[in-house]
């Protein structure tokens, strides 16, 4: 006969699972309060506007091209720089690195994901900005560059911590067996340790990414926040604004109830979609990774 439950496990079993399910609650509720108020955006606003190239609130201009370019300028640009970084990184603390090397490391980076954006974007503004204006000689430092450069530095613990991790959980029977058949450390390295690790490493640049794409307060600061469509590269030395950086900056002074308070809210459902999109990326490829694993190992 199995052993009866004590009340109290029934409980703690009862609130883990409230905890988990209120998360997708949550999730679920922020979805349906973003439909209800972005919605009547679509009764107010003819879709060409909604898909033109200017957003001027004040004359009736709600064309969300230039807010998605924006925010898609300013993530690619920072993934450009911290995914080769961050992997490079995560290969130096995982596979290089001497021990007390990699203890000492690998909580830093831990703490500097913990770090305020506020404070970022205030660095951005009084370091990084000046020195992008005098290198480049552009007007301003405030740029899609700019953006860029701080929001990879935001990304880089991210995506050195879960690559690190991915890394350090390749089997040590993988770089036994590729050294033991001639191959060098660096061979080792990049034909077997990488590869083993590859959907590991491709979940935290998705991760990376999905951080660069949803942060507000940096981007405000450093980007010039100027709504308008240009294409790279002179999109990068030229000030953008993002989605988020407008929600920010605008949700705060609009009527509640009028067509640019329900543009907003239209702005803010963009956001999650592409969001959503990034993180369920990223949990199909950590998913295949771990079934991945397993099958190696058995």
């Amino acid at each position: 006969m199995g052993r009866s439950r004590k009340p109290s496990e029934f409980a703690i079993e009862a609130l883990i699972k409230a905890s988990g399910w209120s998360a997708v609650v949550f999730v679920l509720l922020i979805f349906l309060f973003l439909l209800r108020e972005g919605l009547p955006t679509f009764a107010e606003v003819k879709l060409g506007s909604l898909f033109g190239l200017r957003w001027y609130p004040i004359e009736g201009h709600f064309g969300l091209v230039p807010l998605v370019w924006g925010s898609i300028i300013v993530t690619l640009g920072a993934a450009l720089i911290a995914v080769p970084l961050g992997v490079a990184a995560a290969l130096f603390i995982a596979e290089v690195a001497p021990r007390w090397l990699r203890e000492l490391l690998k909580p830093l980076v831990e703490v500097l994901a913990g770090l305020p954006s506020v404070v970022l974007g205030f660095l951005g503004v009084i370091a990084l900005a000046p020195l992008v204006r005098t290198s480049l000689g552009v007007p301003t430092g405030l740029t899609t560059l700019t953006g860029s450069i701080l929001l990879a530095l935001m990304a880089l613990p991210t995506i050195v911590s879960v690559a690190e991790d991915a890394l350090d959980a390749v089997p040590k029977s993988f770089r036994v067996g590729s050294l033991a058949l001639g191959a060098t450390r660096w061979q080792t390295i990049w034909r077997t340790t990488l590869p083993a690790a590859r959907s590991g490493v491709l979940t935290a640049t998705m991760l990376g990414i999905g951080r660069a794409i949803g942060e507000t307060m940096a981007v405000m600061m450093v980007t010039g926040n100027a709504p308008q469509l240009l294409l790279a590269p002179r999109a990068l030395w030229s000030p953008s604004r993002s989605m988020t950086a407008t929600i920010a900056a605008e949700m705060g002074e609009v009527a509640k109830g009028s067509t640019h308070y329900h543009v907003l809210f239209t702005v803010g459902l963009v956001l999650f979609l592409i969001s959503f999109g990034v993180n369920i990326a990223a949990s199909s490829m950590l998913f295949k990774s771990r079934g991945g694993g397993g099958r190696m190992l058995s």
